[in-house]
């Protein structure tokens, strides 16, 4: 007799198919390659999609819309109204981020279903936060690693820090990106992208302060004679709406808004004579992996996340000083010694079949007791939160 599937629910991301986001194309892949192995259910942001997108089914899992946003305030609410409609069906709850966290002890209390808790980065340390949102952050993450069944961080420095700060050893699962391609620039191309007929970098990022946007578009706007391309949501906060007024006269500074079209996005991204980094803020970066996938050489802001992730062989940069000296004097670097190295790194690890198999495993109990950290040095939480240098 076939044995029968699990039911899993999807909770904390805008949704699928994925437009914007890590977690987004987490879950898309996710679905892709695991919706004949469960029975899956994402839930989605009603806010997100326009009635005639809303479909009921994506890859075979099923699509439930929630009649608030993924993103800010509303997420706690947004998780927990997804966290109850969940447990009425499923038997594994997936919960991407901690906004809604607090909320599983009371549900464990009522329900014997399994929560299984990707906690993203240390996202209570986000300059972009105030005090009161960042205090209910670390809370949330608190609860999270005390009361959820698996934790899954994304990069082994966080695996460390809930190692260290919570007692917790939590599951490795880092992000694939196979997904991207190269794209070559034709006359249309040119036409609608005039900078493609130059060398030019490239960064595609949110908009927002722990990415150092504003140290990246600084160091360029100093350097006229190398164009720089910036794919991001502008207008989603007044940081981006201040600086895109402030750099956007610039005619080698090209400020665009989000790509969400993987052809086009890919055609801008893989046509890159070099890809900035900027993120701070912990865990693997989406961005990162992808532009490592693509064989493009990375200036990367020097935290020990991005070091873990780039496996050491990216550019790194520390302030505005070390990266306008590096994007002035690029032709210096082993640009394709470095695009290769990242390449065998991004092609070893970050594939979309390798992380889905983790995560299907986690989910099916079938990965093996997980054991104490052993093999890199014990961090403090003071080292770890300074790498981090956010916050």
């Amino acid at each position: 007799m076939k044995k029968a599937k699990k039911n899993l629910g999807v909770i904390g991301t805008v949704g699928v198919p994925a437009k914007y986001g890590g977690f987004e194309t987490l879950v898309h892949h996710l679905v892709i390659h695991l919706h004949q192995r469960f029975d899956m259910t994402v839930y989605c942001s009603e806010k997100a999609y326009k009635p005639e997108e809303r479909a009921k089914e994506w890859h075979g899992a099923k699509l439930e819309y929630i009649p608030l946003k993924a993103n800010g305030l509303q997420s706690i609410f947004y998780d927990l109204w997804s966290m109850l409609r969940a447990l009425r069906t499923c038997d594994v709850l997936l919960v991407l981020g901690v906004s809604g966290c607090v909320f599983i002890p009371i549900l464990k209390l009522f329900s014997k279903k399994k929560f299984i808790v990707n906690i993203d980065g240390l996202e209570w340390r986000r300059p972009k936060w105030n005090r009161f949102a960042k205090a209910f952050l670390l809370f949330s993450e608190k609860i999270a690693c005390l009361y959820a069944d698996e934790i899954i961080t994304d990069n082994r420095i966080l695996k460390e820090y809930v190692k260290i700060r919570y007692n917790r050893d939590s599951r490795l699962i880092e992000y694939g990106a196979d997904h991207v391609f190269e794209v070559a620039i034709n006359e249309k191309a040119k036409e609608r992208f005039p900078f493609l007929n130059n060398r030019y970098a490239f960064k595609v990022a949110r908009i927002e302060p722990e990415n150092n946007i504003h140290v990246i578009l600084e160091a360029f706007a100093r350097l006229p004679r190398q164009p720089f391309v910036l794919v991001g949501n502008w207008d989603n906060s007044e940081y981006g709406k201040d600086l895109r007024k402030r750099y956007g006269k610039y005619e080698h500074l090209h400020l665009i808004d989000p790509v969400y079209e993987s052809e086009s996005l890919n055609l801008l991204r893989s046509n890159a004579h070099f890809y900035v980094h900027g993120h701070s803020a912990g865990g693997t970066n989406p961005s990162l992996v992808e532009a490592m996938h693509l064989g493009l050489p990375v200036l990367s802001y020097d935290v020990i996340y991005n070091r873990v992730t780039t496996n050491n062989q990216a550019i790194f940069f520390e302030h505005l000083g070390d990266l306008q000296y590096l994007i002035a004097n690029i032709e210096e670097q082993p640009l394709a010694e470095i695009a290769a190295g990242l390449k065998a790194v991004a092609e070893k690890k970050y594939t979309w079949k390798k992380m889905a198999l983790l995560y299907g495993d986690v989910m099916e109990n079938r990965l093996p007791t997980l054991v104490p950290i052993h093999s890199t040095p014990k961090l403090s939480i003071k080292t770890l939160q300074r790498y981090s240098k956010s916050g």
